[in-house]
């Protein structure tokens, strides 16, 4: 029975991703289109592959049948394709990262401009969220990871800076209408401009001067989800508002042109810089190969 292949690729879309949107958002369709496509293969194929309701879009036990023979023959066409990178002077196709907001904003910067300078024919998506999430879940071919997120059973190489800091700060204004707090502990009494996981939870800060460590729930007039919204906090610090603690890279900028004003850096704990992480046991496509050699070099340079 022939199928138009554009059909195809949507109901493999949508029963990736769970849903028309979601589909859509990944594949940069729109979910009409997509609904549309889905309709067409249905009634090409004479069965129904989906039901849906207003809430969800699940396969039908026809779909499942479909998408455990179809899945392979649509890998083995991708690695098809992406073969035909070695006969090009430079790979070309899709990269997708998974990467926590901080690492978009921190880490990547420095190593994005020069990626896409050496690679023209690449696009990189990258998909920068907040949650710690499956970096396959969006069909992402590799993910950026802290060492305490790293799954298991993936291979891992170090990216970006080694170490990394988090910095406590207000403004001169704020410093000198509340004073300078001299412990940890005084900052139970100051304004704290903090962040909310995901789940819920308040964020910690921890302070190690020594062999003494201080952790506290901070308290304070603004609270923004982890992320993208913490410039805000950011912002609320610069205008007076309160004390901030955050990664030192992120408030570089502030600190070195005296809006934030550092306190208790012998305080300020250190941890782990960043990993690039992938499945080896999966064809590595030609786009990620080129990433993960550009990486290396840099690595390499910077040892040096």
């Amino acid at each position: 029975m022939a199928l138009d292949i554009a059909l195809l690729h949507a109901v493999v879309a949508v029963a990736k991703a769970g849903g028309f949107r979601e589909a859509a958002r990944i594949t940069g369709s729109n979910p009409s289109r997509l609904s549309d496509a889905v309709r067409r293969a249905e009634e090409q194929l004479g069965v129904r592959l989906f039901n849906r309701t207003t809430r969800t879009v699940a396969l039908t036990e026809a779909g499942r049948a479909l998408m455990s023979r179809l899945l392979p023959a649509m890998n083995e066409v991708d690695a098809a394709l992406d073969a035909l990178n070695t006969f090009r002077d430079t790979p070309g196709g899709t990269l997708r990262l998974n990467v926590p907001v901080s690492a978009a904003r921190i880490v990547l910067p420095a190593i994005v401009p020069g990626f896409l300078q050496r690679y023209p024919d690449i696009q990189l998506e990258v998909v920068a969220e907040s949650n710690v999430q499956d970096v396959f879940r969006d069909s992402c071919d590799a993910g950026i990871r802290y060492d305490d997120h790293l799954e298991q059973d993936m291979v891992a190489l170090p990216i970006g800076p080694r170490t990394q800091r988090f910095a406590l700060a207000a403004s001169p204004a704020y410093l000198a209408q509340f004073g300078t707090p001299q412990h940890p502990r005084d900052l139970v009494q100051h304004r704290c401009l903090h962040g909310r996981y995901a789940t819920g939870v308040i964020a910690e800060w921890e302070f190690t001067c020594g062999e003494e460590t201080v952790r506290l729930q901070p308290k304070g007039p603004l609270i923004c989800s982890i992320g993208a919204a913490m410039d805000l906090t950011v912002e609320a610090a610069i205008a007076g508002c309160g004390v901030v603690y955050l990664f030192e890279d992120w408030i570089k900028t502030p600190l070195s042109e005296g809006n934030l004003q550092p306190i208790l850096p012998d305080w300020w704990q250190s941890f782990s810089g960043l990993w690039l992480y992938y499945n080896d046991r999966r064809l590595i496509p030609a786009p990620l190969q080129a990433f993960l050699d550009y990486v290396r070099e840099l690595n390499a340079h910077a040892v040096m």
